[in-house]
């Protein structure tokens, strides 16, 4: 089988799922559900491309793709979408994000031609230590042990990064854009295949927490059938709370207090308090580049490892020539990993707040730096773990630092967005793991992202840069990214899937810029992915294939899921081209 032709999926055609758009928001979820949402496991399909003249929204769930596309085509720009694909989205996927978590936009203004990010990143509270995660005995606790419950849970930053870019470049009335979210919590959506299947393989943690139990699982403790109709008149309550008030309805009041109350009153408690939440503070942040080949390559950084990461593969992989190797030689994707394994490494090393540690943000992306570490990747041969190690970049002082440990597991979304003016959206947007704390409050989910920071706080005696620190934001592979190109947008991109994200999103630029395949096609690729030595090998897909020729060279190699959720738009001359992940339920829609 061919990398770029795995087995064979159902999806719904775009043309009948613009048809579908006129339908109540019942009959659009179940429709679109039954046609998009993929079987777990089952391979990736060759899906098509969508293209369209004006506008374009790529995200991970139907109904919230359409939210964001009636808002573009009622005159709403990029970020009046952003702020309606979040709110729906924190509903009907409500085990990736939603308001009780944090996200990261690397955004374009084309008015003023230019390109920032804006970090809505959780922060610790202000009482908790870097012994948060640690037992009576100063080991590490279990990572559910430390999830489940308000242990976990850090400050939200998700509706104040809404609320303040909206402020800043939105065009239609914040509380017009939370409408479509409110209505279709009050009418109710129908559990779609792939948020059944989430569920039941979660219950028993959904289970702890009342209002976690009662939303998620009927009164015989059964997880909600495909095709139920859920209604969320709680979240309907809180938006219309939002939309009144805007983000001091969220972070002072009433729902603020609900949701300390959540996190103080429940198994495992947490230590947020009101003031945590009151003294919250999104951060614009300049953008993290490096040039690939022709492009200049942009995202999120620290207290993203994505940008740097991602970055650092891109600049390994730089000095050979994967265009003439090609996807189907396992000789390419020995060098894709082998870089991964480097940039890992020193992700390990250094990367977090910024804020709290100092970084060597420049060095790590030096080219002289990447060069000499490229060298390391020798034709034929695998690194030692040994000598997979961090790198000593350059950087303005000398600090030491121990290798982090932190574990960080799949969930979140991501969209693209692309509005008539110019403008362009690259958001990922979490609650960390799958239905985050599993705490909800007042209709929605509280995030775990406190989990993000390593367990332990020093290692050998030497501190870890990503150690919890009161006030701090853990460090994240999220990776939205925006691709510049003769200083115009040329795509953007990104991905769920905890740290494999960063591999993913570096795919499937590798995918479309070396190997010249449509944007469509580089995000049907099967994933391969190194971080620490094994190869990942994408479940059901023609990788798998790949398990013994890197097996001969010397890797280990684990046949695994890979569900990635990447959404992506490509700008061309006289249209845009999206493309959504056949692995979820997503789609790229536009006019």
């Amino acid at each position: 089988m061919s990398l770029l032709h795995a087995l064979k999926r159902i999806f719904l055609p775009v043309s009948a799922l613009m048809l579908a758009f006129g339908a109540t928001p019942a009959a659009l979820s179940q429709e679109a559900a039954d046609a998009v949402a993929p079987e777990l496991a089952t391979g990736i399909s060759d899906r098509t491309s969508v293209s369209t003249e004006k506008f374009m929204v790529a995200a991970a769930n139907p109904l919230a793709a359409k939210a964001g596309h009636d808002v573009l085509a009622d005159g709403g720009n990029a970020i009046d979408a952003m702020v309606a694909v979040q709110m729906v989205l924190g509903l009907v996927e409500p085990q990736s994000s939603g308001i009780g978590g944090g996200a990261f936009l690397v955004y374009y203004d084309n008015a003023g031609d230019r390109l920032t990010t804006y970090d809505g990143r959780e922060t610790a509270p202000l009482a908790a230590t870097p012994t948060l995660f640690l037992n009576d005995d100063g080991e590490p606790l279990k990572f559910f042990d430390a999830v489940v419950g308000g242990r976990s849970v850090g400050t939200p930053g998700t509706v104040k990064l809404l609320y303040e870019t909206h402020r800043l470049h939105g065009k239609l009335p914040w509380s017009g854009l939370l409408q479509p979210a409110i209505t279709l919590a009050d009418l109710g959506f129908e559990v779609s295949p792939r948020l059944n299947q989430l569920i039941t393989a979660d219950a028993e943690r959904l289970s702890v927490h009342e209002e976690t139990r009662n939303y998620f699982l009927d009164a015989d403790g059964a997880p909600h059938p495909v095709g139920h109709v859920l209604k969320n008149p709680k979240y309907a309550a809180t938006l219309r709370l939002l939309a009144d008030g805007g983000a001091d309805a969220f972070y002072k009041g009433p729902v603020a207090m609900g949701i300390v109350e959540a996190v103080l009153n429940t198994d495992n408690p947490g230590v947020l308090s009101p003031a945590d939440l009151a003294n919250y503070r999104m951060r614009e942040r300049p953008p993290v580049c490096i040039v690939y080949r022709t492009y200049d390559v942009c995202g999120m950084g620290p207290p993203s490892s994505g940008a740097l990461t991602v970055g650092q593969i891109l600049g390994l992989v730089e000095p050979f020539d994967l265009a003439a190797l090609g996807p189907e030689n396992p000789e390419s994707w020995r060098i894709i990993g082998e870089a991964s394994r480097l940039a890992f490494a020193d992700r390990g090393r250094y990367m977090a707040d910024s804020d709290f540690v100092p970084m060597p943000t420049r060095g790590l992306l030096d080219r002289a730096y990447l060069d000499e570490r490229a060298k390391l990747i020798e034709p034929g041969g695998v690194l030692a773990k040994e000598d997979a190690a961090a790198g000593s970049p350059p950087w303005d002082h000398a600090m030491l630092l121990a290798d982090d440990e932190s574990l960080e597991l799949p969930s979140t979304s991501h969209f693209s967005i692309a509005d008539p003016f110019g403008n362009v959206v690259s958001m990922t947007t979490t609650i960390e793991n799958g239905f985050g704390s599993r705490v909800m409050t007042q209709g929605f989910l509280l995030n775990n992202e406190l989990t993000d920071f390593s367990f332990r706080t020093h290692r050998g005696g030497v501190p870890i840069a990503n150690r919890v620190e009161p006030g701090k934001r853990p460090r994240s592979s999220m990776s939205p990214t925006i691709i510049m190109k003769d200083d115009e947008p040329y795509a953007a991109i990104g991905s769920p899937g905890g740290s494999r994200i960063i591999g993913y999103v570096a795919k499937t630029i590798i995918g479309h810029i070396d190997w010249g395949l449509d944007i469509q096609s580089s995000v049907n690729l099967p994933h391969l992915v190194n971080r620490f030595g094994t190869f990942d090998l994408e479940k059901g897909t023609a990788a798998e294939n790949l398990a013994e020729p890197l097996q001969s060279l010397g890797y280990e190699t684990n046949v695994r899921d890979l569900t990635s959720g990447i959404h992506a738009i490509v700008f061309g001359d006289e249209n845009l081209t999206g493309a959504a992940d056949p692995r979820r339920e997503g789609i790229a829609t536009g006019q």
